[in-house]
Parts: C-alpha cells; sequence; structure tokens
C-alpha cells in the first residue's frame, strides 16, 4: 500500500465530494435568517425559544464527533454517508410536518446528527488528500458560496410559503449530493490504519505536544472569531453606523471571504505555509483592533472587509496543519471538528456576557484579539517548518507513478 494510493492530489473525486456535501449540509444554519421569523409565526415561539433550535442543532453537529471515536475506522465510510445522508432528508421532511415545538426540536436534533456525522467523514477525506489545504479550501469556500446564495434567493423563494417548504426544498438539496456520495472510497481510513507506510511517512510531521497546541489554536481561533463576528453588527450601529450600510458592509465582507478561501483552494499547499497563517493571523488581529472605540463606516468597512478575508484565509492552512502534526489519522479532524463546534458555542456566550457585563464592546474586543494572538501563537508554534507543499509532494507522486498511477478517491 502506497501513501500516494491513500492521499492524492490529481483526483478531483475527493474534492466533488467535500464541496457538494459541504455547501448543502451546513445551509441549515446559513438560513437561520430565514426560517428564525417563520417559526416564532408559525409555532408561536419566543425568542429564546427560536435560540434554543438553532443552538440545539449546532450542539448536534459537535456531538455527532463522540460515537464517532467508535465507529470512524471501523465502518465503511460510504455506507456510513449514504445512510447519514438519507436520515438527514427524513429528518428534514418530518421538520416540516410536525407541528409541534418538541417535536420540531427532536426533529431537528436527530438531522443535526446526521448531518454531522457526515461532516466528520468530509474532514477526514481532505486531510487525507494529496494537497490537504486546497481541500480545506474546498470544504470552506463551497459553504460561503452556498450561504451567499440562500440568503439571495431563500427570502424572495420562499417569502410567501410556511416554514415547511423550506425544510422540504433542504430535504431535496441534500438527497442531490447522493451521487456524490459514491465518489468516496469508504474504506480510506480503514487501510490508512493498517498502511505501515504511511505512518512512516507521517512520522516527520505528528507529534503529539504539536497536535495538542494546533488544537488549542483552533479552539481559540473560534471562540474569538464567533465572539466577534456574532455582534459585529452592533459595534457598529452603537457607533452610529446606519443598518442599511452596515449590511452592505456586511455582505460584502461574505465577498471578500469566499474570495480568500476561493485563492486557498487553488493555492493548495505550498512551502510558504507558515508565512501565509503568520500573515493571515496579523490581518485578523489588527481587524478585530480596528473595531475599538466606536468606528465610523469607513474603519468599521475596513474592519469587517479584512476580518472575513482573514478569517477564511486561515482556516484551510490551520485545518491542515491540524493534519500535519497530528498524523492525519482519522481521530485526528474528529477532534478537530469537537473543537470547532465547542469555539463556536463558547464564543457568542463569552462574547455577550462580556458585553452585558461591562456595558460596551470594549472587553469583549479586547478578549477577542488575545484569542487571535493566542490562536496564532499555538498554531506558529506547532507548525512544521517544511509545509506538505512544493518538493514534499514530490515522494507522493512518485510513488503513484510506480503503483502504475492507480488513484483512489
Amino acid at each position: 500500500m502506497t501513501v500516494s494510493s491513500l492521499r492524492t492530489s490529481g483526483d478531483l473525486r475527493p474534492l466533488v465530494f467535500v464541496g457538494a456535501y459541504s455547501a448543502v449540509l451546513y445551509s441549515v444554519l446559513l438560513i437561520a435568517p430565514v426560517i428564525a421569523g417563520k417559526l416564532i409565526a408559525e409555532f408561536d415561539l419566543t425568542p429564546t425559544q427560536v435560540g434554543l433550535v438553532f443552538s440545539l442543532e449546532l450542539g448536534a453537529f459537535s456531538l455527532a464527533t463522540v460515537p464517532a471515536y467508535l465507529w470512524l475506522r471501523r465502518a465503511n465510510l460510504k455506507h456510513v454517508t449514504i445512510g447519514c445522508t438519507l436520515a438527514v432528508a427524513a429528518g428534514n421532511a418530518v421538520s416540516g410536518m410536525v407541528d409541534a415545538y418538541p417535536a420540531l426540536l427532536a426533529a431537528r436534533f436527530f438531522t443535526a446528527l446526521a448531518a454531522g456525522s457526515i461532516t466528520v467523514i468530509l474532514l477526514s477525506r481532505c486531510s487525507r488528500v494529496g494537497n490537504p489545504s486546497r481541500a480545506f479550501g474546498v470544504f470552506v469556500v463551497a459553504q460561503l458560496a452556498m450561504g451567499a446564495l440562500i440568503l439571495a434567493v431563500f427570502p424572495v423563494l420562499f417569502a410567501g410559503v410556511g416554514v415547511a417548504a423550506v425544510y422540504w426544498t433542504l430535504a431535496v438539496l441534500v438527497l442531490c449530493c447522493l451521487p456524490a456520495a459514491r465518489l468516496l472510497d469508504g474504506d480510506f481510513l480503514r487501510r490508512a490504519a493498517s498502511a505501515p507506510t504511511v505512518v512512516a511517512a507521517k512520522g516527520r510531521h505528528a507529534s503529539r505536544v504539536g497536535f495538542v497546541l494546533a488544537l488549542a489554536a483552533l479552539f481559540a481561533f473560534y471562540v474569538a472569531l464567533s465572539g466577534t463576528w456574532t455582534f459585529m453588527a452592533q459595534v457598529a450601529t452603537a457607533a452610529g453606523v446606519g443598518e442599511d450600510p452596515t449590511s452592505l458592509v456586511l455582505a460584502l465582507a461574505t465577498v471578500a471571504g469566499i474570495a480568500s478561501a476561493l485563492f486557498a483552494s487553488i493555492r493548495g499547499d505550498t512551502p510558504h505555509r507558515w508565512a501565509y497563517l503568520a500573515g493571515g493571523y496579523a490581518a485578523m488581529g489588527i481587524s478585530v483592533a480596528l473595531l475599538a472605540g466606536g468606528p465610523g463606516l469607513l474603519r468599521f468597512a475596513l474592519a469587517a472587509v479584512v476580518f472575513k478575508f482573514a478569517w477564511t484565509f486561515i482556516l484551510p492552512y490551520l485545518l491542515s496543519t491540524l493534519a500535519d502534526v497530528g498524523g492525519g489519522g482519522g481521530h485526528v479532524m474528529n477532534t478537530s471538528n469537537l473543537m470547532i463546534g465547542s469555539g463556536f458555542a463558547l464564543g457568542p456566550l463569552l462574547g455577550g456576557a462580556l458585553i452585558e457585563g461591562t456595558g460596551g464592546f470594549g472587553a469583549m474586543i479586547a478578549v477577542s484579539v488575545l484569542g487571535v494572538v493566542l490562536s496564532g501563537a499555538l498554531v506558529l508554534w506547532a507548525h512544521p517548518r517544511r509545509g506538505r507543499g512544493g518538493d514534499d509532494d514530490a515522494p507522493e507522486a512518485a510513488d503513484a507513478t510506480s503503483a502504475g498511477g492507480h488513484r483512489a478517491p
């Protein structure tokens, strides 16, 4: 078994699989603004009850990590993906049929648990291709592009219909991903676990201490960014920026995020990954600091656009570094998914508490800057000084040639 048969860069099939599923699975979280009003009207919910619906979904996405420790390296992942795809479709369909709040919560929890299980597989597949940064870039840019499309189309398309139509549309969309599931090699992690050549090749990157540091960096990164992004509009309006200009700035920031993730997807792994991370973290820290002191429109626009650009530029290289220092195993990305979900859940809670406790945004901004600095210091400390880009990919290419050019998806 060669390294290249497990991690390849020339085959587009893994990228198609990752892009299709990441775009659709995260859409339910991206359409929260579209669904929230409909849920309030149709189920007579309070804002707290609506918030619980989405918090429960985000929690289930992360909770899917726990059982995955048991099955991820034992099951045929193609079969798991197909089964979970059908479960997500069924959960969305049932969500459109229920008429009671407890039943809706149960349906959304079940749906998100199945979606989170597929997400674990997506991240593991990204870490096992020949160019992980490119795969992680596809993972990010597909979500952002779908989010921008949904926020532009769904409010108009579903303006005069109930929430059931939205959930049923999501059920159809996820079923459209089934052909992409056929592109997945269901045994790639099981083969990786029994392939000594992979272990030996990974040995030059794998580090237990480095992996812990990189996990801490990922957690701090998501705490800082989710806290800042959640309250970014409130920072602007409190400084006197109007709602319409604020919305326009955040839309432009989303476009900047798509552009940077697309760049990472095209550029892929590179020997300059360390420099890319350092530059990205510096830009992100500065952008958060620019929010301090009640920014006017121009300073807020600069902060928001740079923040979103740096966020989605850093993420593929941060996840690729985690795959490197952790050895690229399935549980590496499984644990990473847990850190992402935990950080995403804690950030807004911490940010809100700081704002409420101090009566302003200064403490939240300061803590977010510290989080970005801490994350950057940890990941740069953990990062192997030679990435897998450039010449590091050459031995794998040679292995592919000697193996008769066989490439597994």
